[in-house]
């Protein structure tokens, strides 16, 4: 998957933030997908003070496929006015072999991808995780309560490749790569899954976004974090990157995870930009992070990222 060379240095690689830090509904009950538009001038205006030039829309905050064309012009123009740009979609909780819903999602992710075109972006990226379950809207955090599951049904894990191949092959033809993102419980959640995965997809343009932090906050035996890079890494194509710190019990009893910087966490990103690099990793890097000031802890992360990647 990874055949380029690396072209971008220290100070050029695009690195985004996630928009977790800005409400996606107000205390008012007006999503940002329907804000006005001093609430968007005011987002992208923390944004760039933190010093952010890119930002990932994700479809929990605005919808591109559902946005009315001025508006879209509007959204845009506001984030160009303070120095941003958006390169990417992130299409999320909107599985496409989610039970009673397939066709619908289905049919989303075909229009995001043309919206996503018309609007100038660099990447589509998404995956087969579905809504919160109740448990998880109550949690704290919501990967320690049980989400849905992807069913251990050879027909149904057809079904998912086919429809990825389907959506892949509309995003290479608008000039997109799509990117298919780590997380429990579903066909990509795993390594070895994953690869299979995106191996019987079989797109040059579809990858995978190594987002492993996903995997190792999970409050149960995980994964080593060496071992789900060393396989993902290679097929990388869009890459979510953010930390959490954890303790487990030897006999795999118990786990806890709080989120952290990406320097204080249980993941040595250190090592592992050396592996990504060495492999030819050569594509947008989102910072993202759950709790707090999300914003800063990017803007923190995205200082730490640069001084880990080629000066020349």
């Amino acid at each position: 998957m990874l055949e380029s060379t690396n072209s971008y240095t220290a100070d050029t690689w695009p690195i985004a933030t996630c928009l977790h830090g800005f409400a996606a509904i107000d205390q008012q009950g007006v999503r940002m997908h329907d804000a006005p538009a001093e609430v968007w001038d005011d987002m992208f205006a923390q944004v760039a003070k933190v010093g952010f030039t890119l930002a990932e829309l994700a479809d929990s905050h605005v919808r591109p496929a559902d946005l009315e064309p001025s508006r879209r012009d509007e959204f845009l123009s506001i984030a160009a006015s303070h120095g941003v740009r958006v390169p990417s979609v992130h299409l999320q909780r909107q599985s496409v072999i989610m039970p009673g819903h397939e066709e619908r999602n289905l049919a989303y992710a075909h229009r995001t991808i043309d919206a996503a075109a018309e609007w100038g972006m660099e990447v589509f990226s998404t995956g087969l995780h579905q809504p919160f379950s109740e448990a998880q809207r109550k949690a704290l955090w919501f990967w320690t309560a049980e989400g849905p599951k992807d069913p251990a049904d050879p027909e149904v894990w057809d079904t998912a490749v086919k429809r990825i191949r389907e959506l892949g092959t509309h995003a290479a033809s608008v000039g997109l790569p799509l990117s298919l993102e780590l997380y429990e419980d579903t066909y990509l959640g795993t390594a070895d899954s994953a690869v299979r995965f995106v191996e019987e997809v079989g797109l040059d343009n579809v990858g995978l976004n190594p987002d492993v932090a996903n995997l190792i906050r999970l409050h149960r035996p995980v994964e080593d974090w060496r071992e789900l890079f060393a396989k993902t890494l290679p097929y990388a194509n869009y890459w979510h990157v953010k930390n959490y710190t954890r303790d487990e019990a030897a006999d795999g009893s118990w786990a806890t995870s709080v989120p952290s910087t990406m320097e204080t966490g249980l993941i040595n990103y250190r090592q592992v930009f050396r592996d990504a690099l060495a492999l030819g990793f050569n594509g947008i890097i989102l910072a993202e992070h759950y709790g707090g000031d999300s914003l800063g802890v990017c803007a923190t992360n995205q200082k730490y990222i640069r001084s880990l990647l080629p000066t020349n």
